[in-house]
């Protein structure tokens, strides 16, 4: 057996532990809609706020639960997106959706994300809301960069970007909406595409 038949079933070894240790069915795509509905969400938001609370927001009006509520749906939306999509993918590459490294990925993402979750919902109680957009963008990059050992497509970076954003809006929080938009809406969608075009159009 030659030096490159070595080298060739070395990297099918690879692969193959890639392979068993990581959830490799995300779909690209559900990232796309991803942004598409944070930007959505945004727009509705603004002109809210805009229109009849000009440009302030108070935590005991109802424009405040119109946006709590228009955010949940995006992330609603999100996840039921999320799933659905990378459950057609997995049978379409006749892949387990849920074994021991998608449980992995989603406790290692839960973690952060729920305590993130706890932590703004506590500060809200408290009249705190103006690093709120900031602190959802970190914990979001955390959960991120905390699940990526366990996942395909280098998602740690797209966590960086979020932490990094996230940092720059708790430092200004006048532009925290601008940067919320460009890491749940923007980000989102290019993130999306690199990984369809690279992963799911196979």
């Amino acid at each position: 057996m030659s030096d490159k038949d070595y080298l060739k079933d070395i990297s099918e070894i690879k692969n193959l532990m890639n392979k068993s240790s990581r959830f490799i069915s995300l779909s690209g795509l559900s990232g796309i809609l991803a942004g598409i509905y944070a930007l959505i969400g945004a727009a509705v938001t603004y002109y809210l706020v805009n229109s009849y609370s000009y440009g302030v927001l108070t935590l005991d009006g109802w424009i405040f639960r119109t946006v709590m509520l228009v955010l949940f749906l995006v992330a609603f939306f999100s996840v039921i997106t999320g799933i659905f999509l990378t459950t057609r993918k997995a049978k379409k590459n006749n892949e387990k959706i849920w074994d021991t490294s998608s449980r992995r990925l989603i406790f290692n993402f839960l973690i952060p994300l729920v305590a993130g979750g706890l932590y703004i919902l506590i500060i809200l109680a408290q009249g705190k809301y103006g690093q709120t957009g900031g602190l959802m963008l970190i914990f979001y990059g955390l959960a991120l960069v905390s699940a990526s050992k366990y996942s395909i497509g280098k998602i740690k970076y797209l966590g960086f970007i979020e932490i990094v954003l996230g940092l720059i809006a708790t430092l200004y929080p006048g532009y925290g909406f601008y940067l919320w938009v460009i890491g749940f809406g923007v980000m989102h969608i290019i993130y999306g595409s690199i990984m369809h075009f690279k992963y799911d159009t196979k």
